[in-house]
């Protein structure tokens, strides 16, 4: 043991001893929850709540909390929680990991940190990595959670916004962290706070916490979908732009990069009517056209002041920016807010971006969004420095209810794969003529496949699992601790079902009852010791007794068989690249005290040892001339494994570091954003707000068109009154009796005076209350469709900006700044466009508010609507069509 792991050994030491100490208290409390009747021990639930009302904090309660919980689970479940249990929970309860190592049952474990922290009344989300899972550990804690009065329920995917708002407003709820954080995404693109379903986040369990937290956050939830107009808008709008006169119908300010459209019908210059005339349209500035009017001003722009081999330039079929400072192609950059699609319709291009990036979030991101969290795992503590550095939780080791009785051999390491996987089928049969149960852990699914060839070749009996079907596999691990059973698994195996030697009798006696007819409900109630008056629950429990007791004399004459043929024994087909899934595999034997063994077979030809084995280990194995079938044990070798191991598992937590360091850049805008979303769905007044967009306009407007001119007379202000004219400003509303007694202070004032008076004016002509209203809807649209595009414009921007390293620039330093100068426009741009269609609302405005973006699909494995083609990505003629019909493409919207 090094150095450091002493240090670390202690201090957890130290930690659990401190632990233990409040788990006394609770052990002291168990006497006198015992003598309460099932109504006295029920109302403790309220006497906690009003306890916390006046004043009480979830720690000065604990003690009896976890007391209550653990005689709730005697009563109505049959079980009762050991100290470590206790232990395990309180750690939870206290915003960090527990590791628990062999079956300590997590499920039971987190009962009791659930039940206090859902006294306060803000909802508890318990986090499992799949929709069984969920289901499974719902069902079967619901009956402690409900026998003690509170309320629960479970996100499974293809539930509708009425069912996901009532589980969520449960006291307890379970679901995927997919659910979770997608619903997070949903919640901040509605148009009415009634159409919300989550609650505040309060407090997370995650079970597997390892696999969620980590090996999964390496990539974004991302929602991704079609705008209301497809690209044919862009080319629509090209079209119509390529009609317009210079002068005429737009005039350019070339040294402030804008364009505006003539909209004088006076002297027979309007483009706007043009536009109008166009499109068959009556009101082009109505708020309605949004979309519209930006397709028309960026087509343009496209036009007008971006030029070809000077702004961008047309390379491999792409338009590619050229910076203005450096005249260097910035490959991976986009222009925003549909300037990047107008360029594309002008050169004649295929216009990109059909499908789109609605909303996106990672999930380190959305987790530490959470006022606590916890989790749980067998296997945490080599991933520790990661879960301090980005979750702010520690680990704590929780002691084995019973001292392990696992033997872990070392690793035997052979020149070649072939050699590798020949001994271990040797082993398998040595094993199996003795009925000791196998499970065998492969890293692939083709590996699994290949061993059961092997296996099939020497007659011996096996099932493979290959982690697919979630049901299955639970099925298929609570068999494989029968006498002679030989398992074949991918490292998804055993998730969140134990494998008890000589088999499982409760999930048998289940397993019977399904097939016999029985509905999930009746099953669930049948393990339950609540007391019920209901003829079909007692019938069931009737039932489920019977199949019990027949299967548990079937599985304890078993279970003698296995332990004296050595318990449960675990082979390794190749070490993964991470210790903790390793470690995983390893788990499922021994548990509770039971006898197993466990060891690994290695080939030098294996993935880890061929790309990050030193040269090293080659050279023992070279000196020492082993034959292809020789096996090596060297303790040497070991070390050198476990080192590469080390470095790959540093190599992916800079990876998942890297991506969320862009991530926190996006995290910062995230919040403004929905903050500001949030406001609008409230119901807030903006009228505020808006007064506060019309002084930022004018006055970044004026400090613009004064800018490096020390005299009034030397200002342009008649782009100025162009400029501003296009927002809100009438013709002619703006004049000077006297220019050279102008300042800038009295130039802003003036402005915003007319501004001001023009919205009152406006705010009169439509009333108050309609006024409110058709704000918030202006401002959602307004805000969303930038916000869709910067999405967009921020994830080009990640995609090139890696190159920059090559130019010794530090690539998250520039992403932070070029995001930052993005954003602030994004801001000027929403700014401007609220203004422009709020000063041109009328009586017959409609204020429905609408979604500028339909969901088309997420990046979700469970998701349906799997028809959102991503980035990129191609959908080869043969494969299905992704949209969702089950047809090969060419012969689904490929014909077309």
């Amino acid at each position: 043991m090094g150095f450091f792991d002493k240090i670390l050994g202690r201090f957890n030491e130290k930690e659990v001893k401190k632990l233990y100490k409040t788990v006394d208290k609770i052990d002291k409390l168990e006497p006198e929850m015992q003598k309460l009747s099932d109504e006295e021990l029920r109302n403790k639930t309220i006497e906690f709540k009003e306890r916390l009302n006046k004043g009480e904090t979830l720690d000065d309660i604990l003690p009896e909390a976890f007391a209550v919980v653990r005689e709730g689970a005697v009563r109505s479940l049959g079980m009762r929680h050991y100290r470590v249990q206790l232990l395990g929970g309180i750690a939870i309860h206290q915003g960090r990991i527990s590791e628990m190592k062999t079956g300590e049952g997590k499920t039971l474990v987190a009962t009791a940190p659930v039940y206090l922290n859902a006294l306060t009344g803000k909802g508890v989300h318990v986090v499992t990595v799949n929709d069984y899972l969920a289901k499974r550990d719902m069902q079967w804690m619901s009956k402690v959670y409900s026998f003690l009065g509170l309320t629960v329920d479970c996100i499974v995917h293809g539930m509708d916004n009425e069912e996901r708002r009532a589980a969520y407003n449960a006291d307890i709820t379970y679901g995927t962290n997919n659910e979770f954080g997608f619903d997070y995404l949903r919640d901040n693109m509605v148009t009415y706070k009634s159409e919300m379903v989550q609650r505040e986040l309060n407090f997370a369990i995650v079970d597997e916490v390892d696999s969620i937290l980590v090996d999964e956050a390496r990539t974004p939830l991302i929602i991704s979908g079609a705008g209301e107009k497809s690209t044919k808008l862009y080319l629509d709008a090209d079209r119509f732009v390529r009609t317009l006169k210079a002068d005429i119908d737009y005039t350019v300010d070339e040294k402030e990069g804008t364009v505006v459209l003539t909209d004088d019908e006076e002297e027979g210059r309007s483009a706007v009517k043009k536009a109008e005339d166009y499109f068959k349209i009556d009101n082009l500035a109505d708020p309605e056209h949004i979309q519209l009017s930006h397709h028309i001003n960026q087509a343009l722009k496209a036009h007008t002041t971006m030029e070809r081999d000077k702004d961008y330039v047309v390379k491999d079929g792409e338009v590619v920016i050229v910076d203005e400072f450096t005249g260097r192609l910035m490959f991976g950059r986009r222009f925003s807010e549909g300037l990047h699609q107008a360029i594309e319709a002008k050169e004649g291009m295929r216009v990109q971006r059909e499908s789109k990036t609605l909303a996106t979030i990672t999930l380190q991101n959305y987790f530490r969004m959470y006022n606590k969290l916890s989790g749980m795992t067998g296997t945490a503590k080599t991933e520790e420095e990661e879960f301090k550095h980005i979750y702010n939780m520690d680990v704590v080791v929780v002691p084995t209810n019973k001292p392990i009785a696992r033997e872990d051999l070392s690793d035997v390491i052979y020149k070649s794969k072939m050699a590798k996987l020949n001994a271990v089928i040797n082993t398998i049969e040595e094993r199996n003529k003795i009925g000791q149960p196998v499970l065998v852990g492969t890293i692939s699914i083709s590996d699994s496949e290949l061993i059961s060839k092997l296996l099939k070749k020497r007659g011996i009996k096996h099932e493979v699992l290959n982690a697919k079907q979630h049901e299955r596999e639970a099925e298929i691990v609570a068999e494989a601790g029968h006498f002679g059973a030989v398992t074949i698994a991918t490292n998804m195996a055993g998730r969140g079902t134990d494998i008890k030697l000589g088999g499982n009798p409760e999930f048998m006696a289940k397993n019977e009852m399904e097939k016999m007819g029985y509905s999930d409900y009746l099953i669930s109630m049948s393990t339950s010791f609540a007391p019920t008056e209901d003829e079909e629950i007692i019938k069931a429990r009737e039932t489920y007794n019977k199949l019990h007791d027949k299967y548990k004399e079937h599985t304890d004459k078993e279970y003698e068989k296995v332990f004296n043929a050595g318990g449960l024994y675990i082979i390794g087909t190749e070490r993964h690249e991470s210790r903790r899934i390793d470690n995983q595999l390893r788990g499922r034997s021994g548990r509770q005290g039971d006898p197993g063994a466990s060891q690994f077979y290695i080939s030098l030809e294996d993935d880890l040892m061929r790309l990050f084995g030193s040269e090293r280990i080659q050279g023992v194995v070279d000196k020492l001339g082993m034959e292809e079938d020789e096996p090596l044990e060297a303790r040497i070798l070991s070390k050198s494994i476990e080192g590469a191991q080390k470095r790959v598992e540093g190599r992916n937590f800079s990876i998942r570091k890297h991506v969320l360091q862009y991530d926190d850049v996006m995290n910062k805008q995230r919040d403004v954003i929905y903050k500001e979303r949030k406001s609008v769905l409230e119901g807030e007044d903006l009228k505020g707000e808006i007064m506060n967009m019309l002084n930022s306009v004018v006055e970044s407007a004026v400090n613009s068109y004064t800018a490096g001119e020390q005299y009034p007379e030397q200002w342009n202000l008649k782009g100025l009154k162009e400029n501003l004219r296009n927002i809100f400003l009438p013709k002619d509303s703006l004049e000077f009796d006297n220019v050279e007694k102008l300042t800038i202070e009295s130039l802003n004032n003036k402005i915003i005076e007319i501004g001001k008076n023009l919205y009152e004016e406006k705010e009169n002509e439509v009333g108050s209350e309609r006024m409110r209203e058709l704000e918030r809807m202006v401002m959602l649209r307004v805000v969303d469709t930038r916000w869709m595009d910067h999405i967009d414009a921020m994830d080009q921007l990640r995609q090139g900006i890696g190159l920059r390293a090559y130019g010794q620039e530090d690539p998250v330093r520039a992403y932070q700044n070029e995001g930052f100068s993005m954003f602030e426009e994004m801001i000027g741009a929403i700014q401007e466009e609220t203004l422009k269609y709020l000063f041109n609302v009328t009586t017959e405005t409609n204020t429905e508010r609408k979604q500028v973006a339909i969901i088309s699909g997420t990046n979700s494995p469970d998701s349906n609507t799997i028809g959102t083609i991503r980035k990129g990505q191609r959908t080869g003629r043969n494969e299905l069509c992704p949209c969702g019909s089950g047809k090969k493409y060419k012969r689904c919207c490929g014909s077309k």
